[in-house]
């Protein structure tokens, strides 16, 4: 995106449901690449294929009247108010369908610190994924044994009308919810989220912290509603974990860290989530 403003003299910059594709092409790139080259070291021979995925969301998603995903830089009040004058974004706006218009274009600036001379940043909404609209293609893909890299970085997020025509919106879908709606697309067994800690804990970062290796959808819903799983970390992944669980039936779901990705499927390491 900042590549994008920079080019502004040059050529007219993409707006951001294009920007999001070409992330997705280019990361998709590195990684197919990256996986083909290892394969032909091992000498195995399986088919990598990267597909840019747009992902279905609602029009009335709540989200969309009070945008909240913080994207680009930083702005002090100066530059937030010369940057409204410019474009037509609207700053600090209350919640509700006033400038609803400006909001789904992700035209909004807020005030996203309380303090310092560069508080104000550009907010896009976080819709709920709904479903990926190459769904048919990638479980095609998944059946004929190709390893399938998917819905990078949330995927592209698209609007649906009633005739089933899509359009793209500026915002950014949450990677572990799309993660579990592609799970639910390929029919898969077994959801496994992969970040930076090897297992979930009970009060992190604090004295008391405890791993949680293994918990029911039931305790992991407690969990959540006790405060354990932060919004900003660790609750959008249990929450996918649950979703799969409940709306995919899938038979287990596992969060842990990448280099503990095996040994977690064996349930050695990690926080697995059962029925």
């Amino acid at each position: 995106m900042v590549q994008q403003d920079a080019a502004v003299a040059i050529v007219p910059p993409m707006p951001m449901d294009a920007v999001g594709a070409m992330t997705q092409g280019q990361i998709g790139y590195m990684i197919q690449q990256t996986l083909q080259n290892m394969m032909k070291m091992k000498k195995m021979n399986i088919p990598v294929a990267t597909v840019v995925t747009q992902v279905v969301v609602s029009k009335d998603d709540p989200d969309f009247q009070d945008p909240s995903k913080p994207v680009g830089n930083f702005f002090s009040e100066t530059e937030a108010k010369r940057i409204a004058a410019e474009t037509g974004y609207v700053i600090d706006p209350k919640p509700g369908q006033e400038h609803i218009d400006k909001k789904m274009k992700g035209h909004v600036i807020k005030k996203v610190k309380p303090t310092g001379d560069k508080p104000y940043r550009r907010v896009v909404p976080s819709p709920d994924p709904v479903r990926p609209a190459e769904a048919v293609a990638i479980k095609k893909l998944v059946d004929s044994n190709v390893i399938v890299i998917a819905s990078g970085g949330g995927g592209v997020p698209v609007v649906e009308d009633k005739n089933g025509i899509l359009m793209g919106i500026d915002g950014v879908i949450d990677k572990d919810k799309a993660g579990e709606r592609l799970a639910e697309a390929v029919e898969a067994d077994i959801f496994l989220v992969l970040t930076d800690v090897e297992v979930a804990y009970l009060n992190f970062g604090k004295p008391d912290q405890k791993p949680v290796n293994k918990m029911t959808v039931a305790e992991a819903k407690k969990y959540m509603k006790e405060g354990h799983f932060l919004a900003g970390s660790m609750g959008p992944k249990v929450l996918a974990c649950i979703r799969f669980i409940e709306e995919a039936k899938g038979k287990k779901a596992v969060i842990t860290s990448l280099n503990k990705a095996e040994d977690a499927l064996k349930g050695i390491t990690g926080t697995t989530i059962v029925p």
